[in-house]
């Protein structure tokens, strides 16, 4: 850089000249085709994520629909029919319904013991097959509504499907088995759309179940494939979102580990994810060619335009050379004022008005002598410490207040030095004010964290105020205060008001507060939230024979426990005695319950051991979810009590789904 350096300084002037100008016009070149990468950029985002919006929510809608037709007509064909006539495995009841299996892949009747009564087209080694252990026959039996199973493999047919499943209920209430579809997950009736789908040339759609298998991709060899988790190599934290219930699009990697811009939608029937993938260089290929082909236009203008501009420098610079050598000379004091010998007007008033500046900047700089000798002994006697700015925003000045304070030289305290050791989760907003002031003028305040130069973390506060005389701007005056005992008080303060000091909960106010807040959060998004609320069954008799101290242990047990049990994104809250509560954000009301009965099995797991006897209690749970006729969270609250109360009365250690919810 050195060489290059002098080498450009032993050019003339007319070269230097022809040089720079080159050097603009690449630099605004350049300037032009990257504001236009980024502007593109930004313009292609949001075309493709329209484009992606669209197209994800046509096919979790056509997908949504194929659910419900399945279940519909599964629904219709136990209404027509009686009971007895589908369990029996002799009966016309499924051959006559022959026609659904344009619909399904084969229909099975399970009774309630879970034992196949029926299927058809009858298949060897099903009927009597026992499947009381598969999760969706118990799910089935309890819940008694339409549900479609997560993906598995066919104990008979040993092939990848799910099960679209009614129940068959008798007049009185009883529960006497199930009516099933069966749909082969790489036959494509549902996904026959999907595998039409074509965006782009290597953009793809495909299906995941909630519990992260893979229902539908276009490469066969995914399909029942596990996803990714945190950590892994191909993990997707946008499809993890998806998996919980959130909808929308995200910028991300895809399986392949890819950049792709993705779109989801949920198809509740189902509580499958529908997913729409764009792979990034697919999208911004036709931008990358165009500002490509503007690169090389703009060069070649360039090239083509140089032979002109270097004759037109050398038309300008001739009578300047004579005034280039005296500027040089008052520069160097060698002359006290530029003489040209001319008979050029313009020179000569540009020598007249140089010679004029050269006397006012006399003046000035004999002025801003005494002003910075001034300035030097009030900020040197401060005991607060004290910075000063150019109007760019780099440190000149630090006074000694500030070097102990910070523990740095004065060397150290540039900008760069000084913006890395403000605490990584303050920086980019302190820099961002800063900025501001640095372009309005308007006084900066700030408080941040900040690393001493021995390790020590403090807690600032920034004033600087922009110092101008006569509309002329000289920079910025600041002053540095240390409050980190204050704040360390604030905060302290803070975490007491809203937490429970036995259990380290949320309270009953600080929970209140972050309900009201989720509340305008459902109002705004309508994303799937809910509310839990238990209270300990049988815990009296801890305190009456164990005392205080043994219910406190208790009560901080069952916190730990139940917070094990939740997400990181939820809140669990000790709202008083023995009762809690568990909000759940972004969380459908499926697994809701999951996280209930996880709450559940633990605080029954949960003892004391007092004098050789052993302790232990259970719970009500009441579960709710946020609904669209909310208005406030005491309709959200009453209704999680009524089913804790519920839960309750039908015998305790049980939970209970608000009835309406259901």
């Amino acid at each position: 850089m050195a060489k290059l350096f002098s080498v450009v300084a032993t050019l003339s002037l007319q070269v230097r000249m022809l040089i720079g100008l080159a050097a603009t016009w690449l630099v605004v070149i350049t300037i032009l085709l990257v504001w236009g990468w980024y502007t593109g950029k930004d313009l292609v985002r949001e075309v493709n994520f329209s484009h992606l919006r669209y197209e994800t929510r046509l096919i979790a809608d056509e997908v949504t629909e194929e659910i419900d037709t399945r279940l519909d007509m599964l629904g219709r064909l136990a209404a027509l029919r009686d009971n007895r006539a589908l369990l029996d495995a002799s009966s016309e009841a499924l051959r006559d319904s022959g026609a659904l299996l344009e619909l399904f892949d084969a229909l099975v009747v399970m009774d309630a013991t879970g034992k196949v009564a029926a299927d058809w087209p009858p298949t060897p080694g099903r009927q009597g097959l026992d499947i009381s252990d598969r999760e969706y026959f118990s799910f089935m039996r309890e819940v008694r509504r339409p549900y479609v199973s997560e993906p598995i493999y066919g104990r008979v047919i040993g092939l990848p499907l799910v099960l679209l499943m009614v129940p068959l209920v008798s007049d009185d209430g009883r529960f006497e088995g199930a009516l099933a579809g069966v749909v082969e997950v790489n036959a494509g009736g549902i996904f026959r759309r999907l595998s039409r789908v074509r965006i782009g040339n290597d953009g793809y759609a495909a299906v995941f179940s909630a519990a992260g298998q893979v229902l539908y991709h276009p490469d066969q060899r995914q399909v029942m494939g596990e996803l990714g988790r945190e950590g892994d190599l191909n993990h997707n934290p946008a499809l993890d979102l998806a998996l919980y219930g959130w909808q929308g699009e995200r910028y991300g990697p895809a399986f392949s580990g890819e950049m792709t811009f993705q779109s989801y939608r949920q198809v509740w029937p189902a509580n499958w994810v529908v997913g729409v993938f764009l792979p990034e260089n697919q999208v911004l290929a036709p931008l990358r060619g165009l500002l490509e082909r503007l690169g090389a236009v703009g060069i070649g203008i360039a090239l083509l335009l140089l032979p002109l501009l270097g004759w037109m420098v050398w038309l300008l610079l001739r009578p300047l050379y004579q005034l280039q050598s005296q500027i040089a000379q008052v520069g160097k004091g060698t002359r006290g004022r530029v003489v040209l010998d001319t008979q050029m007007k313009e020179l000569v008033q540009l020598a007249s008005a140089f010679n004029a500046v050269e006397v006012e900047r006399e003046k000035a700089l004999a002025d801003l002598r005494g002003r910075e000798a001034f300035l030097d002994g009030v900020l040197a006697s401060s005991p607060i410490g004290m910075f000063v700015t150019d109007t760019q925003g780099r440190i000149t000045y630090v006074n000694d207040a500030l070097v102990q304070l910070t523990g740095r030289s004065p060397d150290d305290m540039d900008r760069s030095a000084w913006v890395q050791a403000i605490h990584a989760e303050d920086r980019e907003s302190a820099i961002e004010l800063w900025r501001y002031s640095l372009m309005s003028g308007q006084t900066f305040l700030r408080q941040y964290r900040y690393w001493r130069e021995d390790g020590e973390l403090l807690w600032l506060e920034v004033h600087a105020s922009q110092v101008a005389i006569d509309d002329d701007i000289f920079g910025f005056v600041g002053t540095v205060k240390d409050i980190t005992a204050r704040r360390q008080q604030e905060a302290m303060s803070q975490w007491e008001a809203e937490h429970d000091p036995l259990t380290g909960l949320l309270n009953r106010r600080g929970f209140e507060r972050r309900l009201e807040e989720a509340m305008v959060d459902w109002r705004k998004t309508s994303t799937p939230s809910a509310l839990i609320l238990f209270d300990l069954d049988r815990f009296k008799p801890i305190n009456d024979e164990g005392g205080h101290p043994l219910g406190d242990e208790m009560l901080k047990r069952i916190a730990r426990e139940v917070s094990g049990c939740v997400r990181s994104s939820d809140h669990v809250a000790r709202q008083g005695g023995d009762e809690f509560a568990v909000l759940l954000p972004s969380c459908s009301l499926a697994q809701a319950r999951r996280i209930g009965e996880a709450i559940l099995s633990a605080i029954h797991g949960t003892c004391v051991v007092h004098e050789g006897h052993e302790y232990r209690v259970t719970s009500s749970l009441g579960i709710t979810e946020f609904r669209p006729g909310d208005v406030d969270v005491a309709a959200l609250v009453e209704r999680a009590d009524a089913a804790s109360y519920t839960a309750k009365r039908e015998g305790r250690n049980r939970l209970v789904v608000d009835a309406s919810s259901a």
